[in-house]
């Protein structure tokens, strides 16, 4: 699976760097997925967790594969 974040949707909650800081990052007020971090998918590669950050994201600007989780 691959992991982004829309910059259009996104307002700058932080919820994912605070969550996930070895998959996102948060500068000038908003997420993004770190450099080399945007596959998941293989076993023990916290995919469950970036999963549900997707889902509680407050502005739906994680994608997984392109899509919104509540899609």
């Amino acid at each position: 699976m691959k992991v982004s974040v829309d910059a259009d949707v996104c307002y700058g909650s932080g919820e994912c760097a605070f969550r996930a800081p070895a998959v996102f990052g948060f500068e000038d007020g908003y997420g993004f997925v770190l450099p080399g971090r945007e596959e998941y998918g293989e076993p023990g590669d916290d995919a469950e967790l970036i999963r549900d950050i997707a889902e509680r994201c407050p502005s739906q600007a994680i994608r997984i594969n392109g899509r919104r989780v509540t899609d």
